[in-house]
């Protein structure tokens, strides 16, 4: 897995290109220049050339309230629009955001989206979006980050094949995750003798033996484990050719229909924020520890957010953006789904998720910064 200090040559051309494109118009941001124009804490510019009939579309549609995924977590979706608050980049594009913490209910989160109490939420995949719809939740997705499973299974080192795992016990979090039941199928598993539990969020379960695999989340319980010293091994889904998605945001067809261009710069703003991101890992997971409070474990959820973001880079073809929507792999996902009964049946796709305002802040797999 590579990480920020190995950036692919792709990933370092896309910072220059971006770099390049960036050009002061609007006052905004952290700092300012010997120039006197506005900067980030790197010394870019920050501000965006917008003309003043975009910038007055942007403030008609008024406070726009972000509501993360899962508190303030550094995981992609939810880190870049912190960053991009803090960086200036939602002032440079006459947007104006409001942060509120999710509690981990995505649907739930869909809910207020749906209902325009929140504008955006993060969605932990493109299923969820599947899911809200289905249960009457009428949103959109936007943009797609992470292109693999982001559930995985971890077991014992003395595991050595997950049809090993035949007469043990299973621990989730209240369901099993659907990519790692398509996994344990298409490894021959016969699921009728696994017991399956439910454990909560303590990964020490599994070293303690009071389970003898435990679902996680791939960029989360791996590093508490390693932390407590423990070893284990973590079995992926999609080298079992299981689909799968993470860092999902979602706004609501209403919204969207009525202020394109804010849904646009929205997206343009955490374009630009994954990238300062990738490059600037720890003050961005710190401007995330500022809204959190004392408590907040900047070590591990930087932890989070180099794994999640190694994770977009490497399952992002060339050419195309962070963030891109392939619906040929929310198909895949979708069925996974509707096999194992978490969905009744696969709905038609295109009106559920919408690329286009995505691709409109891009030019060939580019951010455009500058107008």
């Amino acid at each position: 897995m590579s990480t920020p200090s190995q950036l692919s040559p792709r990933h370092r051309t896309r910072l220059a290109s971006a770099a390049a494109l960036s050009a002061l118009l609007l006052a905004t941001a952290c700092g300012s220049g010997d120039d006197g124009s506005e900067t980030d804490a790197e010394g870019a510019n920050t501000a965006a050339v917008i003309d003043d009939e975009r910038c007055q579309a942007n403030e008609a549609a008024g406070t726009i309230t972000y509501l993360t995924g899962f508190q303030y977590q550094s995981s992609v979706s939810i880190l870049e629009p912190i960053a991009a608050q803090a960086l200036g980049y939602f002032d440079a594009l006459c947007l104006d955001v409001e942060i509120q913490p999710g509690d981990g209910n995505t649907i739930g989160n869909a809910q207020t989206v749906a209902a325009g109490t929140s504008q955006f939420t993060s969605l932990g995949n493109e299923a969820e979006i599947l899911q809200a719809n289905n249960a009457g939740s009428d949103v959109i997705g936007v943009a797609t980050y992470g292109h693999v499973p982001i559930a995985t299974l971890l077991t014992g080192p003395d595991i050595e094949d997950l049809t090993d795992l035949e007469g043990t016990t299973l621990g989730h979090k209240g369901m099993l995750p659907a990519p790692v039941e398509a996994m344990l199928n298409a490894a021959g598993v016969d699921m009728s003798q696994i017991e399956q539990v439910e454990v909560g969020y303590d990964p020490s379960v599994l070293p303690r033996g009071q389970v003898q695999s435990l679902t996680a989340f791939r960029s989360n319980e791996p590093f508490q484990l390693e932390a407590m010293g423990e070893d284990y091994t973590a079995w992926m889904p999609e080298e079992y050719d299981v689909k799968g998605s993470f860092g999902v945001m979602a706004t609501s067809p209403d919204f969207a229909e009525a202020n394109p261009t804010a849904v646009e710069d929205f997206l343009r703003a955490m374009s630009r924020a994954f990238d300062y991101c990738v490059e600037n890992g720890q003050e961005c997971v710190e401007y995330a520890a500022e809204l959190a409070g004392a408590e907040y474990d900047v070590d591990h959820n930087l932890k989070v957010w180099e794994a999640e973001s190694a994770l977009v880079m490497e399952s992002t073809p060339d050419g195309s953006p962070y963030g891109y929507i392939d619906l040929a792999l929310t198909e895949a996902e979708g069925s996974t789904i509707v096999e194992y009964g978490q969905l009744e049946e696969l709905p038609e796709l295109e009106p559920l998720f919408a690329p286009e305002y995505l691709e409109a802040v891009h030019s060939d797999g580019e951010l455009v910064w500058e107008e």
